[in-house]
């Protein structure tokens, strides 16, 4: 069943396969001599963005929980390949930068991509090695209160910042661990509510997947949208044991996470008749690709 609220059978086989290809493609390009050396760290920086959006694409089409967390050593690798040539690259050619990111936590951006792996990390339930190199990865202990606590569910004794980095929409769910526990439902329904629009941003503060599937700015057509997914409420449910019963059902509350053995969170959703032709001859003799 299809878990997104945009998006049919059809979108999801073809963007998910064309995700597979285009890993699977890199990872060989990454074992030959590089052509363009000065852009391996920024390739392979978007080659870990590339693998979490299969993450998540596989979510929005309804894939099995317990598969997702097989693509997570990959991700792992390409940021980790990425820092090392960076470091390298920028080193040898007297560069300041050699990728188009800002690794900060104050940049909304990297901040929102932390807090996103921490989430899936901790409802997928990741070995600790893995949990380990991603903590490396992130860094930033003792900078932003909200997202050193959810760290120190699983990692005790990690320092807790003293400020808030992101207040929009980011104190909601601060609100909501720290309210008492009749009142926690609430005020986590009220984080996801309001999660999508106060991440808006302006200009290059914009998120790089905030328009994906904006009917105008991004159409579904261009393939690019993989859900809009509110990670970090996840995050907290886990991390705190937040009632989360409100939530369910929201467009932008992935609530089968942290129910890997179903049934499924989301609302059903019709297939139109018309479709339902095509979909059966386009892939209903055709498995779907291993990865």
């Amino acid at each position: 069943m299809i878990r997104a609220p945009w998006g049919d059978q059809a979108y999801w086989e073809i963007r998910i396969t064309k995700d597979i290809e285009w890993i699977q493609k890199a990872d060989r390009l990454l074992m030959e001599p590089s052509k363009n050396p000065t852009y391996d760290p920024q390739f392979t920086n978007d080659l870990s963005k590339d693998t979490l959006r299969l993450i998540l694409r596989r979510y929005s089409r309804g894939d099995l929980i317990r598969d997702l967390a097989r693509h997570f050593p990959g991700l792992l690798d390409a940021w980790e390949l990425s820092n090392k040539l960076a470091e390298e690259i920028c080193r040898e050619h007297k560069l300041a930068t050699c990728r188009d990111w800002t690794f900060a936590l104050s940049n909304l951006n990297h901040y929102n991509w932390c807090f996103w792996l921490v989430g899936l990390a901790l409802a997928l339930d990741i070995p600790n090695d893995q949990w380990q190199r991603l903590l490396a990865l992130i860094g930033g202990e003792g900078e932003d209160i909200l997202l050193d606590r959810v760290i120190a569910s699983r990692q005790p004794g990690r320092k807790a910042g003293a400020k808030l980095l992101h207040k929009k929409p980011y104190a909601r769910l601060l609100k909501a661990i720290d309210a008492p526990q009749e009142a926690q439902a609430a005020q986590l329904k009220d984080f996801v509510e309001h999660w999508y629009a106060e991440l808006a941003r302006k200009g290059k503060d914009e998120l790089w997947w905030y328009i994906y599937g904006d009917p105008v700015k991004h159409p579904l057509e261009m393939g690019s949208y993989f859900g809009r997914w509110c990670i970090e409420a996840v995050a907290a449910v886990k991390a705190f044991g937040l009632d989360d019963s409100l939530c369910l059902g929201h467009e932008h509350y992935p609530g089968d996470l942290l129910r890997p053995d179903g049934p499924t969170t989301h609302p059903a959703r019709e297939t139109p008749a018309s479709k339902q032709g095509l979909l059966a001859r386009l892939f209903g003799r055709k498995q779907r690709p291993e990865f």
